[in-house]
């Protein structure tokens, strides 16, 4: 199987066994010989640094080629178990909402029917934050503002509230939807809301007068909502099947609510939407039952880069932030996440645990870990962006966007 062995002595090459030893074999003489040559050494290529890891659940993963000064390839493990498992009883079994976030202060804010909780990943501690009746509930959707302090709640009677985590408080509720609210985004000071009313309110937390624009291009209900890390773009996905790309300045300004790219490729409702954190302009998406695609856009423009069928319903994705790399949750029949490498779109590993679709996943404030909430009411932590450096500071909290919020009337 040595086939470089083989053309060597096919093509008549010789090699002088006497400056090796006469007990050397001649195809140990021809790897000293190439070594020689090319100055490597062939024996280490495709070997472990150490024995292979003693658990079977684990999965190497190359994070990049050794460079000349490396004389070892850094590998990951990625644990193919949860780390933590926790209830999630009455959460709502709803494609169309997002009932989970992560906040830059540590905090995992989840929506379990009428109720908000909040469970602190520091010290596992865990809070109620604000519980409805069903006149106003259930509760439709969660996003954190990126202070970590401040959390948009969306409502079935559809309002939207705005609640100051740390101090257990009610700053304000918004109203502009007719029907529930089933997507959140922050944008600094700039809250878009999307319903099942088909509209994106854009919703200036500061002033009195909040809607300072309204965003009509679907048709349906607005499931899936993700600014750019610039804050240049919106990406709004719909059960109309249809993703749309606005531009900041119309969310700030009565400007016209003509969107940059509408893009009609996938075959059912988009929720999944994800901003690729090394390339500004790059957006993965992912279709519903109907479709099971994920997709790639250059929002700058609007080519369709690529297209993956995953094989069953895509129901979240989330950019690994430290490599080219691109987590997919999954509906039936596997309710499984998928990590992808980027952009080939090689599987790199398949995580299996939940009992029903994955209908929301969330980022640790580092990057690293990902919370998944399916509808089987757990809520599963997995160590499948790696681990944190050793010695690497603390996540730095960024400012906070809107810091009059509590004075506002």
């Amino acid at each position: 199987m040595d086939f470089d062995f083989a053309h060597y002595m096919l093509t008549g090459g010789k090699v002088e066994i006497d400056n090796f030893g006469p007990c050397s074999s001649p195809k140990q003489l021809y790897r000293k010989h190439i070594a020689e040559i090319l100055n490597m050494n062939r024996t280490r290529i495709l070997t472990f640094k150490d024995k292979a890891p003693p658990s079977a659940n684990k999965i190497d993963v190359s994070l990049s080629p050794p460079t000349e000064t490396e004389s070892i390839k850094l590998r990951r493990h990625i644990s193919q178990s949860a780390e933590r498992i926790l209830d999630a009883p009455d959460i709502i079994d709803d494609f169309y909402l997002n009932l989970l976030d992560w906040g830059s202060s540590n905090v995992v804010a989840i929506a379990l029917g009428n109720n908000v909780y909040l469970w602190d990943a520091s010290d596992g501690s865990i809070s109620e934050l604000l519980s409805t009746d069903d006149d106003m509930g259930p509760v439709t959707s969660v996003k954190w503002a990126s202070d970590g302090r401040n959390l948009a709640v969306g409502f079935n009677n559809s309002h939207v509230e705005l609640w100051d985590a740390s101090t257990i408080q009610l700053l304000r509720t918004l109203r502009g939807h007719r029907l529930r609210v089933s997507s959140l985004d922050w944008n600094d000071h700039i809250l878009s809301t999307g319903g099942m009313d088909s509209m994106i309110i854009n919703n200036d937390v500061r002033i009195q007068s909040h809607i300072v624009n309204i965003f009509r291009g679907h048709t349906q209900e607005v499931c899936g909502l993700k600014w750019c890390p610039s804050g240049r773009q919106l990406a709004s996905g719909g059960n109309d099947n249809v993703v749309t790309i606005w531009c900041a300045s119309m969310a700030s300004s009565n400007s016209s609510n003509q969107w940059i790219h509408r893009f009609r490729e996938h075959s059912a409702a988009v929720k999944a939407l994800s901003w690729c954190p090394f390339q500004s302009n790059l957006l993965a998406s992912g279709g519903g039952i109907g479709d099971q695609c994920i997709k790639f856009w250059n929002t700058n423009t609007g080519a369709c880069l690529n297209s993956i069928s995953t094989g069953s319903q895509v129901c979240s994705l989330l950019w690994n932030s430290h490599e080219k790399e691109l987590l997919s949750a999954h509906g039936f029949n596997e309710n499984q996440l998928i990590l992808w490498k980027y952009p080939s779109m090689v599987k790199i590993a398949e995580l299996y645990g939940h009992m029903s679709r994955v209908l929301s996943m969330a980022k640790s404030p580092d990057g690293y870990t990902v919370a998944s909430v399916a509808g089987d009411e757990t809520l599963r932590l997995w160590n499948v962006f790696g681990t944190p450096p050793v010695g690497k500071p603390a996540t730095e909290r960024k400012r906070e966007p809107f810091p009059n919020v509590p004075r506002i009337r």
